[in-house]
């Protein structure tokens, strides 16, 4: 008895006391510091006025202002229902922002990875072997757990982190990015299928004019108040505005197709319901745009490139840490024996417990030339960053002038119109009562359907105009739960 109590005095007597260690570490992590420089926010000069704004028409229909933007749901403003219900679909079933959402499961994942880092690893091992040297063979069992962890103290780890953290939120800018080319590229697409719809019953209404005109011009010829130039003349006419038909139908199918895979549907999807003609979405009364200080906060491209240059500055940290010294803490548990039943006893049991310190002397400059990589780096995201800014701004002011402008262009263009079909009334009383030749009645005919398809495509470019102006704004995105 007495022998088993001094065995078991000598057993405890070699069991490491731990406790000086849990305070050093503690203190070594607290007392840490993260290399590498600390991101601070760009900052960025900005006008203090839109130009665009300042020099927009009174008198116009609609008008842009600084009133404080709400561009979340901007399509809502068109109050078209069919609009509204295909960007909701978008939204939800395209493959381009299901695309970006996966990138941001990616991001968020290398993240994990990279913060794994921070806590102790603990490894199992185990296995069997059977030895034999000219004698009889011996059976030899082992098993053991090994741990390592590496304390951050010069924060390179850290700094991994920092950068990934980054890129997760770029990742996420990225997906309202995409979301607000997606709306903008419905919006575009429906209003060019509803313009399309507008210049094919502005062709066919022609068209029919014009026949009647023909048939009009053959009943003179045959009585002999009209040449058979002028029945020319008018077939010709005739021809040349049916011909225009077809073109029209090409792109408003494609416009049809266009849409269906945006909502990640076949291209004929969406054939039967949208082929029913409706109107161009009008455009709202006032168009509150914000001011140009608000454009960095709202548009997700610029704040992808903010991400992604401070994911590049935490990265100069990650490269600068591997100039100093790496401490670890490993220790291990070992059991060893040629029985099984044996192989937990106390006597084959060993263990180890303590530092170890690993510093790079001489690696040949790759060290220094990585930490002078990532700030090359940092460098060019800080340019992508400002270049990015000054293309936002410009979009901006080039959908405002394109805007304002348009609707110069409309009011003259209705003028036209009403001066056109003037001038064809005039001409048909003339040509009838043979006061006039053809010829007037065939260029106004022309000068009238041009004038008409005109002001169609015109009314098509102040909607996409006004589009290209919400896009510009970084329209077209809102938070929601769990995005953050």
């Amino acid at each position: 008895m007495n022998e088993l109590r001094l065995a078991s005095a000598r057993r405890s007597s070699v069991q490491p006391d731990l406790s000086w260690l849990g305070a050093a570490l503690a203190g070594i992590i607290i007392t840490g510091c993260a290399v590498g420089p600390d991101y601070h926010a760009p900052q960025t000069k900005v006008p203090a006025a839109w130009a665009g704004v300042i020099n927009a028409s009174n008198n116009t229909i609609s008008i842009a202002t600084t009133n404080t933007a709400q561009l979340a749901r901007w399509w809502q403003s068109f109050q078209d229902s069919m609009l509204t219900s295909l960007v909701q679909e978008g939204l939800r079933t395209n493959l381009d922002v299901q695309l970006a959402e996966a990138s941001l499961r990616q991001a968020r994942a290398s993240r994990g990875i990279i913060a794994g880092g921070l806590w102790p690893g603990l490894t199992a091992t185990a296995g069997y072997s059977r030895i034999g040297a000219g004698g009889p063979s011996q059976n030899f069992f082992q098993t053991g757990l090994d741990a390592l962890w590496e304390v951050d103290i010069f924060g390179g780890i850290r700094r991994n982190i920092e950068s990934a953290d980054a890129s997760i939120q770029a990742a996420k800018e990225n997906i309202r990015d995409v979301q607000v080319t997606l709306v903008s590229e419905i919006a575009l697409n429906y209003i060019q299928l509803r313009s399309y719809q507008e210049q094919i019953a502005i062709a066919q209404e022609n068209l029919k004019a014009q026949e009647h005109t023909a048939s009009l011009t053959r009943q003179r010829v045959t009585a002999g108040f009209a040449s058979a130039l002028d029945t020319a003349n008018a077939e010709a006419q005739v021809a040349t505005t049916a011909s225009a038909i077809p073109v029209l139908e090409t792109s408003l199918r494609q416009n049809i197709y266009a849409l269906s895979v945006l909502l990640a549907c076949p291209p004929a999807d969406l054939l039967l319901e949208l082929s029913k003609p409706g109107p161009v979405p009008l455009t709202p009364p006032e168009v509150p745009i914000g001011l140009p200080s608000n454009l960095l906060r709202r548009r997700p491209d610029v704040r992808a490139a903010e991400a992604q240059l401070h994911a590049a500055t935490a990265q100069i940290g990650v490269a600068t840490a591997d100039f100093f010294p790496k401490f670890s803490l490993t220790g291990s548990l070992n059991y060893q024996s040629d029985l099984m039943q044996t192989l937990f006893s106390g006597g084959s049991r060993s263990w180890s417990v303590g530092p170890q310190v690993s510093w790079p002397i001489f690696q040949g400059g790759s060290i220094a030339a990585n930490v002078r990589l990532q700030k090359a780096l940092r460098d060019q995201a800080y340019l992508t960053y400002q270049k990015t800014v000054l293309t936002a701004l410009q979009d901006v002011e080039n959908a405002l002038v394109a805007f304002a402008y348009e609707w110069d262009h409309r009011k003259v263009l209705g003028e036209a119109d009403t001066q056109n079909r003037r001038a064809l009334d005039l001409s048909m009383k003339l040509y009838t009562q043979g006061t006039a030749d053809f010829l007037s009645v065939l260029v106004a005919e022309r000068s009238l359907y041009a004038s008409q398809s005109a002001l169609a495509q015109s009314k098509q470019a102040i909607s996409i105009d006004l589009v290209a102006l919400y896009k510009a704004l970084g329209g077209g995105w809102e938070d929601k739960p769990g995005t953050e």
